[in-house]
């Protein structure tokens, strides 16, 4: 009975994201709209800090529990602690991976689109330090708390440039029409927002919870689930809010909520867990000449080209798409192999 409950409950989580994420994308247009903020600036933050919460609530109790198997001294304590820090590093890297190279990957290769290179320059080469500096200060086998610092220095300037941003765009005059501001109006999108939003989270803790208990029940190891199930599971509200954007035609949405999620995935997402953990953050060998690399790879080919083009190309996504397929085979069957080669 417990093996159905699983199953039941994963289905549950599904459907709460995908409904939760089209009452949360409708309610940020609307917000957009009315307050004349470009949907770039509320796709990269509003919309990113909802989407992502479940990693968030993941990674920060994983590092939570770490912690306090570190501080305990039962055991093999010093392996134990760093199996579940490795769950929360890898679902913050992984999701990064998953949300440029899976999910912008889908949007770019189904709606090419321009971009506004102002606009797009400065997140995504935040962005691109994000991912570098976060590999930088891992290369010795720990994250150490002068990381975690210089991470959410990065993450201050991605939320003062996001401030900017919004408010030159806000000064300019327009003539389009707003939508409807009358209360009826304002609690229904009130709501849609904040219904979305606990829709998706709680979805995504039960897709997440009831994910890793059916990949154990098939034999698949907590490192595989971390970056994998986990990573994907946490990314569903991505997933979801891209796919609603993309059929509702507000692709700009989508890259912006991409873009916001991997930097507070990247920056502050650990860096919280490496202040939790109390320095010195342990990083397996996967992550550091893994993970790492292919987060750096598919970010630089998500932000050069269309820097430079001012454009996404759909050439873009197919080539993400193919790292992703890559990366996820190295990840089940191909890593531990060459691990004796690189570690």
């Amino acid at each position: 009975m417990e093996n159905v409950w699983m199953y039941v409950l994963f289905a549950v989580g599904v459907v709460l994201i995908v409904k939760g994420g089209d009452w949360f994308v409708d309610g940020a247009v609307w917000v957009a709209e009315v307050t004349r903020i470009p949907q770039f600036i509320i796709g990269a933050t509003i919309v990113s800090l909802a989407t992502t919460l479940p990693e968030i609530i993941v990674s920060t109790i994983a590092a939570v529990e770490g912690h306090g198997i570190l501080i305990s001294g039962v055991g093999n304590y010093m392996a134990a602690s760093e199996e579940k820090v490795g769950m929360a590093i890898g679902n913050g890297i992984g999701s990064v991976i998953c949300n440029t190279a899976l999910i912008l990957a889908i949007s770019i290769v189904f709606m090419p689109m321009a971009v506004d290179r102002k606009k797009f320059a400065p997140k995504g080469f935040l962005l691109l330090a994000a991912v570098c500096a976060l590999f930088a200060f891992s290369f010795s086998g720990y994250f150490p708390i002068v990381g975690a610092v210089v991470l959410l220095v990065i993450f201050a300037f991605y939320i003062a440039e996001n401030v900017r941003s919004a408010k030159k765009e806000t000064t300019k005059g327009t003539d389009t029409e707003r939508p409807q501001t009358d209360k009826k109006s304002v609690i229904l999108n009130i709501l849609r927002v904040l219904i979305g939003a606990a829709c998706t989270v709680a979805g995504s803790q039960l897709l997440v919870d009831n994910g890793s208990r059916i990949a154990s029940s098939w034999g698949v190891s907590e490192a595989i689930i971390g970056v994998t199930i986990v990573a994907i599971g946490t990314s569903l509200p991505e997933l979801v809010t891209a796919i609603t954007s993309l059929v509702k035609k507000q692709s700009s949405m989508s890259v912006g909520n991409v873009i916001g999620a991997n930097v507070i995935d990247t920056t502050l997402i650990l860096a919280v867990c490496s202040f939790v953990y109390g320095g010195r953050l342990p990083v397996s060998a996967q992550n550091i000449y893994l993970d790492f690399p292919v987060a750096i790879l598919v970010t630089l080919i998500a932000v050069v080209p269309t820097v430079i083009c001012k454009e996404f190309k759909r050439w873009q996504g197919l080539l993400m798409l193919a790292v992703y397929v890559g990366y996820l085979i190295m990840v089940t069957i191909g890593f531990r192999q060459l691990l004796p080669l690189v570690a």
